[in-house]
This record gives structure tokens, C-alpha cells and sequence, in this order.
């Protein structure tokens, strides 16, 4: 059909015309085959136009545009009722020329695609689980690489810092986060790097959020105390003290020369086969690293460690996290990263080890990630959402999955209506606080849409 349409005759373009009709009609049926007839007359009349003598009427060209824009632009009621006659009849006229005698061969009919039928057969719960596995959980190997590679970015950091700083009285330094814990989610790109500060227990108590001046229930003080009977010098963090309070910025600030700015990062990257530097002009302390994740190189997905000054006491975990406390030098932030995660597997454990919320709350982190409107999500937003639902009678078995997850999408527009997100372990904490109206805005109307047809986070 293709060489003998090079010939540019008529015969050749009626043979194609009656080709694509024919068969269209056998696939499409009449309607489809009518919408095909009309665009494919309309461009055979072209063609007929253009090699027409100069010298033909121009009313019979006048004739046949205005005949063409009437088949373009009929209703579709009148399709309905006539189409099937009216194409036939052109395309009878358009192909009177061509040569068929011989039989037009049929197409073959196309074998079933049953992997397409069963995707479009498969029910919410069913792509949300797999949504789960293919796109929300790590590999095996990319966390453990992953978990191995920040260990020695550790090590080597503590053997440095205590070589240089032998009088500093630092803790074992450990990681910690969502790598740690199973649930980081898409890929492997963070981890946090616990620095612990041990504090003289009988110079320095931690005070509540509640209790201070700034009001706020996680911004918390540390004060020092006993100055009359053990005046400053008797600690070495008194170095750090500011208007009687430990200052997490002059803290953060002395862990940024000891270690950002001493260690020499380009024998560290050779002795580790990976790219390590620290991230400049950055309010934390933080590294970058490159080559973590074998091949990473070539995607240019890099590796984070967030080095956390820290301060225990008790189950209060205080971390000098200059980012959110802002302008306030002396103030801690008190994480509740560990109640939090704690607690949702300890109702997992009492469910029978399914770890629905666990994987609930992965899959609920993965849309967040991967939708541009709702990255302003994070893990603790969707913890607390997930440990309210579990306050309520629900069932958390495997098959209710789905579910929960719309459950959750619920959750989180009644909480965006009213504004307010309150923390499980410190109700008085809006989580929500953070946000402009217009990040709210545009979270609710996501989050509304998904609500009739929430394939559309699945994407």
C-alpha cells in the first residue's frame, strides 16, 4: 500500500482510503468509522484540490468546502441518525476508481491482554497494595548499604571528635530516624546522627516547655544550677551557658568547628569510596554525601546526615535544632520522634503483629512525597493522625488497609478545616501551626479530590 501510493494517482490514494474505512469500521464499529470517514474525505479532497487544472469553476470549489464544513460541524444527533448512510455514499464516490477486485484481507483479531484486564479489574485496596510494594518500600540491599555506609561516616566522626576533643564529655554517637526504623519510604537519602551531651544530673535540670517564658510546650530550656555551691567552671558545658541556660546555638556552633570545619572530608571520601562534604550555609549540621548507593553518581540522588546535638533526661529528648527554634539561642526542641514510633508498634504488636499502621503510615508518607501539594506532610503530621484514628474502635487487620488509608485522607481534611492538628503526647501542640492559609488550601482541595477518587495519589 505505502509504494503503491507513491505513485500519487488516485487509484492508489482510493485503495488506501477504502483500506483504513474498511477495517476502521470492523474495529471501531459505525460511529468511530464516521468520525474517521469525514477527517479522511476531508484530506482526499484536499489532495483532489490541489491537483485540479486553474481553470475548473470556482463555484464547484465553493460547493465542496461548504459540503465538507457541513459533515465536519453536523450535531451529533444528526450523526446518530443519518452518519452511517452519508459516509458510506462518500466514500463510494471517493474510491469508484480503485481497483477491488481483489479481497481487502481482514485484520486478525488482537489475542487478549489479560494482565491489562486484571489491572483495570483491581479494586482500591488491591493497587494500594501494590502501590505499597512497588513503590513505597526499600530494598533490602539499599537499606543496608545504606544503614552500613552512615555507620562508618560515624565512626570515623566520633574517633575524630574524641582524638581532637579528648576533654569534651560526648556519649556514644548512634543513628537514628526512619532508616533505622523501617519506615523511610521511596528511597534511602536520610539519617540522623545522635551526638549526646552527659550532663552533671545534679547541675542541670531540663525545664518544660510550659514552664518558661517562650510558652511554647517543645521548646524547652536546660538551667544551671547550684552556681552559689559549684560555681561556673565545674562543668565543662558551663563554657556554653547563656543568661544561666545551656544555649543550644553556641553548643551547635562549637560541634560545627570540632567537626564541619576540622575534619579533613576529602581523605574521609577516599577512605569510605564515597563523596562526603559538609553542607554550607545551612542552619543545621548537616553532610552530603555522594556515592552512598551504588550508581548513585549517575541519578545524582545524594545521601543527608543531620548531626543532632542532644540532651537526655529521663524520657525527655532535647535536640539542638536551630532550623525550628529559630532566633531563641537557649532553646531545645523536644523530639517525640521515639514516643511516637514506639507507640504505633507496640498497637501494631497488640493487633497481632499485622503492622497495618506501620504500613499505613509508609504509604501515607510515599503519596505525600511523590504529590507536590501535599510534601508539606511530614512523618510526625501523619503519625499523629494515624495514633488518633487508633483511638477509636477500627478494625487494623491486612484486608482493612484501604480502608484506613481513606480513613486517614478524612482525618486529614477535618484537621485542615479547622487548623488544628493536635499532638497525641502534648495535646496543647498544634501541628498545624506552621502552615499558611494557603498551604492549607491547596492540601484540603488535594486531599478533597481524593476523597471520590483517591486512584489520583496513586500516581
Amino acid at each position: 500500500m505505502y509504494y503503491s501510493s507513491k505513485r500519487r494517482g488516485e487509484d492508489g490514494i482510493a485503495a488506501i482510503i477504502d483500506f483504513l474505512l474498511s477495517n476502521a469500521r470492523l474495529v471501531l464499529g459505525v460511529g468511530g468509522a464516521a468520525v474517521l470517514g469525514i477527517a479522511t474525505l476531508a484530506v482526499k479532497r484536499l489532495i483532489e484540490r490541489a491537483g485540479r487544472p486553474p481553470d475548473e469553476k470556482p463555484d464547484k470549489k465553493m460547493t465542496d468546502s461548504w459540503e465538507e464544513l457541513s459533515l465536519v460541524s453536523s450535531s451529533p444527533k444528526q450523526l446518530r441518525k443519518g452518519i452511517e448512510g452519508v459516509v458510506m455514499k462518500q466514500i463510494a464516490a471517493a474510491t469508484k476508481k480503485a481497483d477491488l477486485s481483489q479481497p481487502i484481507p481482514l485484520p486478525s483479531p488482537e489475542p487478549q491482554r489479560p494482565k491489562r484486564t486484571d489491572l483495570c479489574a483491581m479494586t482500591f485496596a488491591e493497587r494500594l497494595q501494590q502501590y505499597y510494594r512497588t513503590r513505597v518500600c526499600l530494598s533490602a540491599e539499599e537499606v543496608c548499604v545504606a544503614q552500613q555506609r552512615a555507620l562508618d561516616i560515624a565512626t570515623e566522626i566520633q574517633a575524630f571528635v574524641h582524638s581532637k576533643h579528648p576533654d569534651m564529655p560526648l556519649g556514644d554517637m548512634t543513628l537514628a530516624g526512619s532508616l533505622l526504623d523501617d519506615l523511610q519510604v521511596v528511597k534511602a537519602d536520610h539519617a540522623c546522627l545522635i551526638v549526646p551531651l552527659q550532663l552533671e544530673s545534679s547541675l542541670w535540670t531540663p525545664i518544660a516547655g510550659e514552664d518558661t517564658f517562650v510558652g511554647h510546650p517543645q521548646y524547652c530550656m536546660v538551667r544551671r544550677e547550684n552556681l552559689e555551691y559549684f560555681p561556673r567552671g565545674r562543668s565543662y558545658w558551663d563554657r556554653y551557658l547563656l543568661g544561666g541556660y545551656l544555649s543550644s546555638r553556641l553548643v551547635s556552633e562549637q560541634l560545627g568547628k570540632a567537626v564541619m570545619e576540622s575534619m579533613n572530608w576529602p581523605s574521609l571520601s577516599g577512605t569510605l569510596d564515597c563523596d562526603v562534604r559538609p553542607v554550607l550555609g545551612s542552619p543545621e549540621l548537616k553532610l552530603e554525601i555522594q556515592g552512598l548507593i551504588p550508581n548513585s553518581y549517575d541519578n545524582g540522588e545524594n545521601f543527608y546526615i543531620t548531626i543532632l546535638p542532644t540532651v537526655r533526661h529521663g524520657k525527655m529528648t532535647l535536640t539542638a535544632q536551630r532550623e525550628i527554634t529559630g532566633a531563641f539561642d537557649y532553646v531545645w526542641y523536644q523530639s517525640l520522634y521515639t514516643s511516637e514510633t514506639t507507640k504505633l508498634a507496640t498497637l501494631d504488636k497488640e493487633d497481632s503483629g499485622s503492622e497495618v499502621r506501620r504500613k499505613c503510615l509508609k504509604t501515607l508518607k510515599a503519596v505525600c512525597r511523590n504529590c507536590p501539594a501535599l510534601r508539606k506532610l511530614n512523618g510526625s503530621h501523619l503519625s499523629n493522625v494515624i495514633l488518633h484514628m487508633s483511638d477509636k474502635d477500627a478494625d487494623w487487620s491486612e484486608s482493612a488497609l484501604g480502608d484506613r488509608f481513606l480513613q486517614a485522607i478524612t482525618e486529614l481534611i477535618g484537621y485542615l478545616e479547622t487548623g488544628i492538628l493536635p499532638s497525641y503526647f502534648k495535646p496543647n501542640v498544634n501541628l498545624l501551626q506552621g502552615f499558611t492559609e494557603d498551604d492549607i488550601d491547596e492540601m484540603g482541595f488535594m486531599l478533597y479530590c481524593a476523597v471520590t477518587e483517591p486512584e489520583i495519589l496513586l500516581i
